[in-house]
């Protein structure tokens, strides 16, 4: 238990940035929250964190020993939310946040099923690509398709995703298959906008990510719209794989230049806290994760 709880709460320091946030949120003097962080320094043999008056930062031991307990500390929750929701009954409203086009397809159609499961449960599915502000608006829970940059917000993944350079095989018999990032200048390249802005398709080359700006002679704000366009034999599109893994599959639609794909944008549940997470949540972000575990979730779910 002294070990356990010395690493919770050096985990709890770094995502408060200080030792005085770390003993109020927990009401202990922070002398206790030091005398802590000494002991686990002291058992494990090494630095964790450079302290002084004004500021924290962590040592490079410290920062991998961060990532590896912030991993553990949310599969032990994770592990006590899954045998709660198998033993108590959800209750309450829920509202949800997700992507239109990632909602509308693994969101919306799961529901319900969960909330026969749930049945003292109602849900609100709020569907946009902006980026919700969940405490601002309420948002019990929101989907995200990339990795978290908001440190004050908590994460769980959900399941594996990456994007993927596809067209259609009439495409590629009628234009040809680009062999390097070089050829994409040749080739109808159907981008997405956003205000104005095309976005950039993200490759990894020479052992770094690099950001292309692509042309083609159509560009969209809607997702599914560069989809179609791509099943249209219409030009190349960068998606991600939970949209096009299904005709991928079945031979619609080709990938090509698989070796620049970049590390992936997995999807994730985001919400506000981790302590005392209201069942309601927990039981429908383990109901997704199930769902999305199903060997043949993604083969199936063909529009």
């Amino acid at each position: 238990m002294g070990q356990f709880r010395q690493i919770s709460t050096f985990v709890d320091v770094v995502a408060k940035g200080s030792l005085s946030a770390a003993a109020r949120a927990e009401g202990i003097a922070p002398a206790m929250i030091g005398r802590r962080l000494d002991a686990l320094e002291e058992r494990l043999g090494v630095k964790l964190l450079q302290r002084t008056t004004r500021k924290l930062a962590l040592t490079n031991e410290g920062a991998a020993f961060l990532e590896d307990c912030q991993r553990i500390l949310g599969e032990l929750e994770e592990a006590e939310s899954a045998v709660a929701v198998r033993s108590v009954q959800a209750r309450g409203h829920l509202l949800i946040s997700a992507p239109a086009g990632f909602g509308r397809h693994h969101v919306a159609p799961l529901l319900p099923s969960f909330l026969a499961e749930h049945r003292d449960l109602t849900v609100s599915l709020n569907l946009n690509d902006r980026l919700v502000d969940l405490i601002g608006e309420g948002v019990d829970v929101a989907i995200r398709i990339a990795s978290l940059s908001d440190s004050s917000l908590v994460s769980t993944k959900l399941a594996d995703n990456h994007r993927v350079l596809v067209a259609s095989p009439a495409y590629l018999k009628r234009a040809g298959t680009p062999l390097d990032l070089a050829d994409l200048a040749r080739h109808n390249c159907l981008a997405i906008s956003s205000e104005g802005s095309q976005r950039g398709w993200t490759f990894r080359e020479n052992g770094k990510n690099v950001t292309l700006k692509v042309t083609g002679n159509m560009v969209c704000n809607d997702g599914e719209v560069l989809h179609d366009w791509a099943l249209a034999g219409k030009g190349l599109a960068w998606r991600s794989m939970w949209e096009v893994g299904a005709e991928i599959a079945s031979g619609k639609l080709v990938t090509v230049l698989d070796q620049y794909a970049a590390p992936g944008n997995d999807i994730y549940a985001v919400f506000a806290q981790r302590r005392h997470l209201p069942l309601r949540i927990r039981a429908f972000v383990e109901f997704l994760r199930h769902s999305y575990a199903q060997a043949d979730y993604w083969q199936d779910r063909v529009r």
